[in-house]
């Protein structure tokens, strides 16, 4: 009886220890090529963006790239994509040409940020597999709420983001700790400390 017990719960860990591997990719530890579905090929995605008829990036973007989680926040959610057909400066140029961002930062610790009127776009490439590009789309409340302005002043000045978030001294009177993309392959430097769970996670 205590043998087959001990064997069940042996079996029971097992399991448990092979789902958790398992949904590695997705639970905020990394991305691999091997968590994205199959894309068309990059001709094709920039035939049907360059053509879109949206004019809301955050629904071009949802409609060409695969999404691969969602980052709760306060209020309201980020989306994260993911794509194998570009590097971050091929995107970030046909986005650009195809709807002109309000700001665009420089890339730094290979991420950039475009700003349009109700999103902040993100690009990143992939620390743990470079044919891997990141894109968070956050709305303007996403960031107001929940991004670190630490991490954002990085990018952008705090005056240029408070007329961007529509805040007087959102630097100063904000203490969100989100620095982008859920904790997915978190770059060493800035204040990422979310796992999947994002900003709401142990609240």
């Amino acid at each position: 009886m205590c043998r087959k017990q001990m064997l069940l719960m042996g079996l029971l860990f097992l399991v448990i220890l092979l789902s958790a591997c398992s949904s590695r990719g997705m639970s905020g530890e990394a991305i691999t090529a091997q968590d994205i579905p199959d894309e068309p090929s990059k001709d094709e995605i920039i035939t049907t963006i360059q053509n879109s008829s949206n004019y809301e990036m955050d629904d071009i973007i949802e409609a060409n790239f695969p999404m691969i989680t969602t980052v709760e926040g306060d209020s309201s959610n980020a989306e994260i994509f993911a794509t194998t057909r570009f590097n971050l400066t091929e995107l970030s140029t046909i986005l650009a040409d195809t709807i002109k961002p309000s700001e665009v930062s420089d890339v730094k610790g290979n991420q950039q940020i475009l700003i349009y009127p109700d999103d902040f776009i993100t690009l990143r490439e992939s620390e743990a597999d470079s044919s891997v590009l990141l894109i968070e789309v956050a709305s303007d409340e996403f960031v107001r709420r929940n991004y670190s302005p630490n991490f954002l002043s990085t990018y952008f000045t705090i005056r240029l983001l408070n007329d961007m978030l529509d805040v007087d001294d959102w630097g100063k009177n904000h203490r969100g700790s989100y620095s982008g993309m859920g904790g997915i392959d978190a770059p060493s430097r800035g204040n990422t400390t979310f796992r999947g769970g994002g900003p709401g996670s142990g609240k």
